[in-house]
Order: C-alpha cells, then structure tokens, then sequence
C-alpha cells in the first residue's frame, strides 16, 4: 500500500485521495470501497491506506466519510485537473456553476467551474462535486467558494 499513488498512476486516471486528521476509530471508507482498495492495518485507529493498483477513482467512498477527509482527484484532462470533493451545504452548486477553489488553509487560490454533481440519498446529505482546477493546484485544493 502506497500514501500516494506513483506519477504513472496518476497518468491512468482518477485516484483518491484520504488527508485524515488524526488517527481515531473510524472505517467506513474500507467497507465502501467496491475494489478494496482502502484498508486498515492493525487497529481499526490507525489511518488509512490506499493500493492505487486497485482504485479506480469511483467516487463512492467520498461521501461514506464522516470527517469529509475523502477526495478523488483525475489529472487526465489535458487543460486541467478534476477534483472531487465531498459537500454538505445547501444549495448545492450546479454543473456550469463557477467559484474559487480553497486551500487546506481556506485560502483563496484559483478560479473553478464545477462539471459534476452527484446528490443521492444514499449519500446521506453529502453530496460528491467535482470542479476543475489548473494541474499545478490539482493537490491542494479543497474546497470552494460559489460566486453569487
């Protein structure tokens, strides 16, 4: 298991990738992975692993997290990256929609268009946006602010 996936990888496509905080009892990304590629070795405290050889960037563990640490990021496009992260505010935003992409920090840093929006109730209230980035930022984007 690797904690980020090899430049080759991230060539093939979408991958995820999980930024938990701190290590507390947590797993419902490791049972919502169709593939198994999440795993937890040892106590159910430690922190998660990724084997990008069987991820395939599906997007279904994004919103099964509850400290919302789950994005998917897909640096094929050839003018830009995608990033997929997980929302629970209302309104949602809508494909088309435009705002600024947020570091880690809140920091404002790039403009965003967002291309998709899943919303289900299996989600549970959060839904799994992606929006695109400029490549350099495809890694430190997190969040977004709409425009009004």
């Amino acid at each position: 298991m690797n904690t980020e996936p090899s430049d080759a990888r991230r060539k093939e496509g979408a991958y995820v990738v999980i930024e938990c905080p701190e290590k507390i009892p947590c797993d419902p990304c490791v049972n919502a992975c169709p593939n198994e590629a999440i795993a937890i070795k040892g106590s159910m405290i430690e922190l998660p692993e990724v084997d990008y050889e069987r991820c395939n960037g599906c997007l279904v563990c994004i919103p099964r997290c509850p400290g919302l640490a789950i994005f998917v990021i897909d640096e094929t496009p050839n003018d830009h990256s995608i990033v997929y992260i997980p929302y629970e505010f209302l309104p949602r935003p809508q494909k088309g929609d435009t705002g600024i992409g947020l570091d880690r920090e809140g920091k404002e840093r790039c403009e965003v268009k967002i291309l998709k929006v899943l919303d289900s109730k299996k989600f549970d209230h959060c839904a799994v946006v992606g929006f695109s980035v400029p490549k350099e930022l495809a890694n430190e984007i997190r969040f977004i602010k709409l425009k009004q």
